[in-house]
């Protein structure tokens, strides 16, 4: 959907912001079709195509706003703009799941479908009135003399394709997304790998598991997010990333090689709780250095396409892990993740080959 969004991207509402308010106003009519479902079990077929309408366009949204963001926030600022979006993720995960499942267990379906309506439909007039420019108006004005035009016209389908391959193949912005891709999957992969370790080799409970990642580890992975997008507006995205890398990467060594410790309670909590913050440290690194990468006028599609291969990553991560189970244990698996992991650190290290920014001037 990026070349899309960057092909009909003007419009009298602000720029991509129409797909924003579109998206968001289909998401809360797929929201409502679930009032139409009395009996969820027995009605399981249309309670799915509710989620599929529901997700195909979350996704869109998700894409357009990211658009949005490259487009109109300075350089210097995207640190904290990606962790304030990264938190409020977070936040909305969390606060979402716990409000509807009270919801669900108080009153039942029906009730929990139409706040969760209510709610969608109060944001997306929210959106709609929210200006992101002063030129941008709410409906539309006759004669063209008073219509602003503060962009070229949409851009050609074709040329947004060339200039796509363009950016993307570009040697620099290939190496240095090709990093940041190996690092989310050795991550990744060590998360399914421990987690699955816990339960079936450790024995623990799979809802001790859940709660440790989805309750304090929430709590502490927001407030990381948020400091360091500060951080990286600070100091820089890149110099930031190369930290975050040797951090976990140093962590992970030790961690695997002291893993005679796990059977340990307090240790493996310890290592569940780091590790759960390893992609949101990752991420508030590596997505302002991935809007750097972007180009005008394309912004939606190349950032959406490295978010698709970003997420490619996490389920090839699993995928392999599965595979590599066969053969090595989760210790062996962690310490290798931890040399490549290393290895990323001297490979994203200043060189006039990646030509990435050192700070955010």
């Amino acid at each position: 959907m990026g070349p899309l969004i960057d092909k009909y991207q003007e419009s009298i509402i602000g720029q991509r912001k129409q797909w924003v308010v579109l998206t968001q106003l289909v998401a809360a009519l797929a929201s409502l079709a679930l009032l139409l479902i009395d009996d969820p079990v027995a009605q399981l077929p249309w309670l799915k195509l509710a989620f599929v309408v529901h997700s195909v366009f979350a996704s869109i949204q998700d894409a357009s706003v990211d658009a949005i963001a490259i487009a109109v926030v300075p350089e210097v600022e995207r640190g904290r703009i990606n962790a304030f979006m990264r938190g409020g993720f977070l936040l909305g995960i969390s606060a979402g799941a716990a409000g509807l499942s009270w919801l669900l267990h108080r009153y039942g379906f029906f009730e929990a479908a139409l706040a969760q309506s209510v709610a969608l439909l109060f944001f997306t007039v929210l959106t709609f009135f929210i200006r992101l420019d002063r030129a941008d108006r709410l409906l539309p004005a006759f004669g063209a003399s008073q219509q602003p035009r503060r962009h070229n016209d949409n851009p050609p389908l074709k040329w947004l394709f060339q200039e796509l391959f363009r950016a993307i193949t570009a040697p620099r912005t290939l190496r240095l997304f090709v990093i940041i891709a190996v690092a989310y999957l050795c991550l990744g992969m060590f998360g399914w790998a421990y987690s699955y370790h816990l339960i079936q080799v450790l024995h623990w409970p799979d809802g001790d598991v859940s709660v440790l990642q989805g309750g304090w580890g929430t709590l502490a992975t927001l407030t990381l997010v948020v400091a360091g997008g500060t951080l990286a507006d600070r100091i820089g995205p890149a110099r930031l990333q190369r930290r975050v890398l040797l951090g976990l990467g140093s962590f992970l060594l030790l961690f695997c090689s002291l893993s005679f410790w796990w059977y340990n309670p307090a240790v493996a909590t310890v290592g569940l709780l780091v590790w759960n913050m390893a992609d949101p440290s990752l991420s508030v690194a590596a997505l302002p250095l991935l809007m750097a990468l972007c180009q005008p006028r394309i912004e939606g599609s190349q950032f959406t396409t490295y978010m698709a291969l970003v997420n490619l990553c996490g389920v090839s991560g699993a995928y392999f892990t599965g595979w590599l189970l066969k053969f090595i244990t989760v210790p062996i698996l962690g310490l290798v993740c931890s040399v490549v992991v290393l290895g990323l650190v001297w490979l994203l290290r200043p060189s006039p080959v990646l030509a990435v920014p050192e700070t955010a001037e």
